[in-house]
């Protein structure tokens, strides 16, 4: 069986620290470097159901997108929730790694997972990565479809290929308007919006977009007549789970480390249940 460090320092060659945003907190939370590590967790939240789950299925590593303390803490006490997290991964010897905007970049990264569950040709990334000259990492992708959709067959692809969520699939914009190039952003998108109007896509599926923001880019339509398609944060990313598995077990084959590797399937988007509007006969639609 291969050490921590060993497993570690393959995850950081998939995933570069270095290639994380300045804000962003990656890398090892928990973990003795020595540790021998047999079975692996691929989850998108380090929060006590997926720990917990670790613990469960007898895991070594628990592997996450979002970071545990992302803006620091004063306290790993058991009485606060991220404290608890730390307590239980530390006493049963459960290393926790992350990988977060570095892998959102990667080649492949969140979006190309994001994309290939949505049966999408990826083209080129949305934002591309200075730093890479082979013009392949960066942020969000630019996509084709096998075939053209329309704007509400595209969102019911999207609802049967993602995972079930409460929120589901959010349309903005005209539901038969048809669509051929999307562009694909997983988690929360709407701060690429000037990206998305330059690439010239018919459609942008992303997660977590605001009411000013995709008002006001819908608004702006001599320049962006494309549909939004919002679907839950949690959503948009448990596909690179799937995908850094597939690549940690590839590793692990290589190097005959004979890797459990797991992805966890709780949900961890924190909606848990959604009320359909009522229909009205009122033209305008609101309350008196």
């Amino acid at each position: 069986m291969p050490r921590l460090s060993e497993v570690i320092a393959a995850l950081e060659n998939l995933w570069p620290a270095e290639r994380a945003e300045s804000w962003d907190a990656v890398g090892t939370v928990v973990g003795d470097p020595d540790q021998e590590v047999s079975r692996v967790l691929f989850a998108v939240d380090p929060v006590q159901e997926t720990v917990d789950e670790a613990v469960g299925l007898g895991a070594d590593l628990l592997v996450t997108h979002h970071p545990l303390y992302l803006r620091g803490t004063t306290t790993v006490a058991a009485s606060t929730f991220k404290g608890r997290v730390v307590h239980t991964l530390i006493k049963n010897d459960i290393a926790l790694h992350v990988a977060h905007t570095n892998a959102d970049t990667a080649d492949p990264g969140v979006s190309d997972a994001l994309a290939g569950a949505l049966d999408l040709r990826v083209v080129r990334p949305l934002v591309p990565d200075a730093g890479d000259p082979e013009g392949r990492r960066g942020l969000g992708r630019v996509c084709e479809l096998d075939h053209p959709l329309t704007v509400r067959e595209f969102a019911a692809r999207a609802a049967e290929r993602l995972p079930a969520t409460a929120q589901g699939i959010r349309v903005a914009g005209d539901p038969e308007a048809t669509v051929r190039t999307v562009a694909v952003s997983g988690g929360s998108g709407d701060s690429l919006f000037a990206h998305v109007r330059a690439a010239g896509v018919d459609a942008f599926l992303t997660a977590d977009l605001r009411h000013h923001p995709a008002s006001e880019f819908l608004a702006d339509r001599a320049h962006s007549p494309l549909a939004l398609l919002d679907a839950a944060h949690w959503a948009t990313e448990w596909p690179w789970c799937e995908l850094g598995a597939a690549q940690l077990d590839e590793i692990s084959d290589r190097n005959g480390w004979d890797l459990r590797v797991h992805v966890s399937k709780t949900v961890t988007d924190p909606w848990t249940a959604h009320a359909a509007s009522t229909p009205t006969s009122d033209a305008m639609g609101a309350p008196n």
